[in-house]
């Protein structure tokens, strides 16, 4: 199907940022909905399927309108990987320094709600749904408005499938690689130098879950970032460290989890465990919701496939059987090439 569409009345500086530089925009526009654009001053050609090219033309429609001034791809890209328009999703104002900071999709609003009339919420999402990221904005607006003393952040120290050994320099030093997507979000929201000024004067503390025991957290935004790393010991360990005044956070994504495979994660145990509790909001995010690049959303629906995940566990299965049993580790026959 093909549809045309001439912008009327012509405006150079529009059409410009429309397409973007050297036609970027519209490339993206092509490749994620798998569509072709052609177009000649401001007589756009949008050809694909009937679907696709309805979108695609909505998609020029919309930013032609918000090209008074020039528009970043990651606009674009998010306006590729939302379903609904980015203006309908309505949350609450917050105090950062992004002032065009809101949810991005309607289950972004309500994990926003969530954290905001619960004491404890827990985020539960594939990569790039926002989850760390919106959290640590939250808890950044709770220090601005002073509803809170402090922010802690912390997640465990768990190797992503490596084994990197020995880290040289002191503690902090050895554990600031662990934590380091907790300090860019930081730097992004509040600035290096306000930041900074807050390490200082403690109101926001960074630490390894380890360091969680025996301590009781009042008035203070704790964070508790990739939980799925976390036994069921480690878990209600940190959920207890909840004080007077307090709010806590929790994210994670079941589907990547760096624990031995005998292990239990935390975070499915208490998801179940804790699914009737009042007072606590566990908010289930989808790849729908991915924020990053239009590709991480199809990475993630491809990686949770329901061919390869049954596949995947039932190799998890045998191995576990042979860890019981003590048998040696099945050797699977490769097909002799023909």
């Amino acid at each position: 199907m093909i549809l045309r569409h001439l912008f009327s009345p012509p405006n150079n500086t529009r059409l410009s940022h429309l397409c973007g530089p050297m036609d970027e925009h519209l490339r993206t526009i092509e490749v994620a909905l798998q569509v072709k654009i052609a177009h000649r001053h401001e007589q756009f050609k949008v050809d694909g399927t009937k679907a696709n090219a309805k979108r695609g033309m909505e998609m020029l429609q919309a930013l032609y309108e918000m090209a008074a001034r020039p528009i970043e791809p990651a606009t674009v890209q998010l306006m590729l990987a939302g379903d609904a328009d980015m203006n309908d999703t309505d949350g609450p104002g917050l105090k950062t320094r992004r002032s065009d900071l809101k949810p991005r999709t309607l289950n972004q609003a309500l994990y926003l709600d969530q954290i905001a009339s619960h004491d404890i919420t827990f985020g539960i999402g594939p990569a790039g749904t926002g989850k760390t990221y919106l959290a640590v904005a939250m808890a950044v607006d709770a220090l601005a408005r002073s509803a809170v003393q402090r922010i802690v952040l912390t997640r465990p120290a768990v190797e992503a499938g490596e084994r990197l050994g020995y880290l040289p320099g002191d503690l902090a030093q050895k554990i600031d690689p662990y934590l380091r997507p907790l300090y860019d979000a930081l730097y992004e929201l509040m600035g290096f130098e306000q930041v900074q000024k807050a390490f200082e004067r403690q109101t926001i503390e960074v630490a390894p879950l380890a360091f969680m025991r025996g301590r009781t957290l009042n008035t203070a935004f704790v964070i508790l970032d990739e939980a799925q790393n976390t036994t069921p010991e480690q878990m209600k360990m940190f959920l207890t460290r909840i004080g007077f005044g307090s709010k806590a956070v929790v994210t994670g994504d079941v589907s990547q989890i760096d624990l031995p495979k005998t292990q239990l994660s935390g975070l499915i145990d208490a998801e179940r465990v804790l699914k009737r509790v009042p007072g606590i909001a566990i908010c289930r995010l989808t790849s729908a919701d991915v924020v990053r690049h239009p590709l991480v959303a199809r990475i993630v629906d491809a990686y949770d496939a329901p061919g390869r995940a049954s596949a995947a566990q039932r190799r998890q299965d045998d191995d576990l059987d042979d860890e019981v049993t003590g048998a040696k580790p099945r050797v699977r026959a490769r097909k002799k090439p023909v």
